[in-house]
């Protein structure tokens, strides 16, 4: 009898580990209405779209499910990724460090969803928002298994906004194709998303990752599979231009210094996997791709 017994409990721990870990789809279906992303799942079209849920905690365990569950919806057209969330909270104390886009993630509530859209574990998107609305994007290098490859420079145009509720909140986000690359004809994109709840002291996870791994490593995703396949790859052509003018004058010596400086930047996609950036008359300035770096001594920053 206890020979059957234990039997049964290493079945049972066997099926349970195998649960925990088995390869975790959802299908995101094709739709032709709209969507706006005013923050509340207010849509009717809302209903039709399957879930991304059962969330892992991460911290401050990595083998149980999350306390404060968190729902994800996703529908796309030929134009648009849309998103909606939901996530539980403890109440409405959510903590933010700034208001400021891109802002960090470390310490403040947010929602971020991962996508590997060339199904490769090396390079992906990162979208988040937080319960205020302000949002973020950024991109992971390297599979993700250094602080290193997070960056948080990378820019590019999408729309989102969050409503609060008494015990959760809403938000809603819509990402243009166009801004995302991906190979022609794909049906699936690895997927993952997390979560950073302050109020139950909470990180969780929609596939679950252990706890010694970052929690945007590219190695714990799921599947994201699309009704119908996607399109071509499309990244609009952007251009950036500028006018930089300068006038001064010594009144002492009576000369006058006018100057005007005309420039720009422009981006061009070559195919589904690169992009040409091009500068005509550089004014040198910062700009939204350089990180900013303060010097407080003597010497140059190299």
């Amino acid at each position: 009898m206890p020979r059957i017994l234990l039997c049964s409990l290493l079945l049972l721990s066997i099926s349970v580990a195998k649960a925990q870990y088995e390869n975790k789809s959802f299908t995101i279906k094709h739709i032709s209405e709209t969507i706006v992303a005013d923050g509340q799942l207010d849509e009717p079209i809302w209903q039709i779209a399957e879930s991304a849920n059962e969330f892992w905690e991460y911290f401050p365990l990595d083998s149980v499910q999350a306390r404060k569950q968190s729902e994800i919806k996703m529908l796309y057209d030929d134009k648009n990724l849309y998103i909606g969330i939901k996530a539980y909270s403890s109440g409405k104390n959510y903590a933010t460090q700034s208001l400021k886009r891109d802002f960090r993630g470390s310490g403040s509530d947010s929602f971020s969803l991962v996508f590997d859209t060339f199904n490769d574990g090396t390079n992906a998107f990162l979208f988040g928002i937080n319960p205020y609305g302000v949002r973020r994007e950024a991109l992971i290098a390297n599979g993700g298994t250094s602080r290193d490859d997070f960056n948080l420079s990378w820019d590019v145009k999408w729309r989102g906004d969050s409503k609060i509720y008494n015990d959760y909140f809403t938000a809603e986000m819509i990402i243009p194709l166009t801004s995302l690359k991906f190979e022609e004809g794909a049906t699936k994109w690895r997927f993952n998303s997390y979560r950073i709840e302050t109020q139950s002291n909470e990180r969780s996870t929609w596939t679950r990752i252990p706890q010694n791994q970052l929690i945007y490593n590219l190695a714990f995703m799921g599947d994201m599979v699309f009704e119908k396949p996607l399109g071509k790859s499309r990244t609009p052509l952007a251009l950036i231009p500028y006018i930089n003018g300068l006038s001064q004058k010594n009144f002492e010596t009576e000369k006058s210094i006018n100057t005007l400086k005309f420039g720009g930047d422009s981006k061009v996609s070559i195919g589904n996997t690169l992009n040409l950036d091009i500068t005509i008359n550089p004014d040198f300035s910062q700009v939204e791709a350089d990180d900013q770096v303060t010097n407080l001594d003597r010497k140059s920053v190299v």
